[in-house]
């Protein structure tokens, strides 16, 4: 991406004197209901409405039971651009669609979780009303995020794959990379499917879309963007887990330079990055689940470099990850409305 393209229009700053009115769109899912969960927390953002054509009228709490006692507010079938921000938590495929039909404010500011705007041709970018979506991975692009109407917001596994190469790409570093990576079943979404049924995910797992994910292409835009002589291949097999939340990805590839070189080049990527951060220690799930935490942790054998990093999928791999591009964009302190505590025990 090139920074002139993110920049052609820029967003007036609005006010945050006032709560941010907030608008969600596909609010039945995992990710809506993550979302609602940390917005009803975050100081700054009051919930103008939940859409939902399946459940209009329904509260809230009938689909996102753990909101029970904490909220009346009930789902509606009708949209309004009397708000700040709007979020699309609509399937793939469906956000373009969505947007096409409606007939919104071309002020609004829009968050899509969905993968409609992530990709784009060299030298541009995916655009509505031309003014263009940027890519919300905010340890890549976090001052184009600060200016933009429209972000949008990365993959899980892309962004679990790309934090654990972005410092490499930087320093010009890579060559073909070989990376596994395991998720919880939230991954596929709330639909229930064969393969997300408890009966099958209990004491199983399963490798799919090997060498074929669709994530692959965004990370390769990202790692182009800082090494634009990156050729090589990202070879990614990832896995079905039995368990419900998280991402742990491991990456290897043939690296010269030294680990206390590495470890450095690490500290100072993500310096004044809130979110991620490099562990002296082996990770492990459980220190990311229910935060929007990435943990990466770097071994080294002879020349082969493996980079381990860990998130929640459904935090900072989605909806954490869009309310830190939403404070971005307003000009709120990032952290703002996401200082969870991991789910450890």
């Amino acid at each position: 991406m090139k920074k002139k393209d993110a920049h052609k229009t820029k967003a007036k700053p609005v006010s945050t004197a006032k709560k941010l009115e907030v608008g969600i769109i596909g609010g039945a899912g995992f990710t809506a209901g993550e979302l609602i969960r940390v917005l009803m927390q975050h100081p700054k953002t009051n919930i103008r409405f939940v859409h939902s054509k399946t459940h209009a009228g329904r509260p809230l709490a009938d689909v996102h039971a753990d909101l029970t006692g904490d909220t009346d507010q009930l789902f509606t079938s009708e949209i309004s651009d009397s708000i700040d921000i709007l979020f699309l938590c609509v399937a793939h495929g469906e956000a373009k669609k969505f947007l096409a039909e409606q007939t919104l404010s071309k002020k609004l500011r829009i968050i899509d979780l969905s993968e409609d705007y992530r990709l784009h041709a060299i030298g541009t970018l995916p655009s509505l009303h031309g003014i263009p979506f940027v890519y919300g991975l905010p340890e890549l692009n976090r001052e184009e995020i600060r200016t933009a109407q429209y972000v949008a917001n990365p993959g899980c596994f892309a962004t679990a794959i790309q934090l654990g190469l972005l410092p490499l790409a930087k320093a010009g570093l890579l060559r073909d990379v070989y990376t596994t990576g395991i998720t919880g079943s939230t991954g596929a979404g709330q639909s229930l499917t064969a393969t997300s049924h408890f009966s099958w995910r209990a004491n199983n797992i399963q490798a799919y879309k090997s060498l074929t994910h669709q994530h692959i292409h965004e990370v390769h835009q990202s790692l182009l963007q800082l090494q634009p002589d990156f050729h090589a291949a990202v070879h990614f097999i990832p896995w079905r887990g039995d368990f419900t939340r998280g991402i742990f990805v491991s990456s290897q590839l043939a690296v010269e330079a030294p680990i206390d070189e590495l470890t450095k080049l690490y500290d100072q990527f993500y310096k004044g990055h809130p979110f991620t951060s490099l562990s002296k220690n082996p990770i492990f799930l459980k220190q990311v689940v229910n935060t929007n935490k990435c943990l990466i942790q770097l071994e080294k054998n002879e020349n082969r470099l493996v980079v381990h990093s860990a998130l929640d999928n459904l935090l900072k791999g989605a909806s954490g990850q869009a309310v830190q591009n939403m404070n971005l964009m307003f000009g709120l302190e990032e952290q703002t409305g996401l200082k969870l505590k991991a789910g450890y025990f």
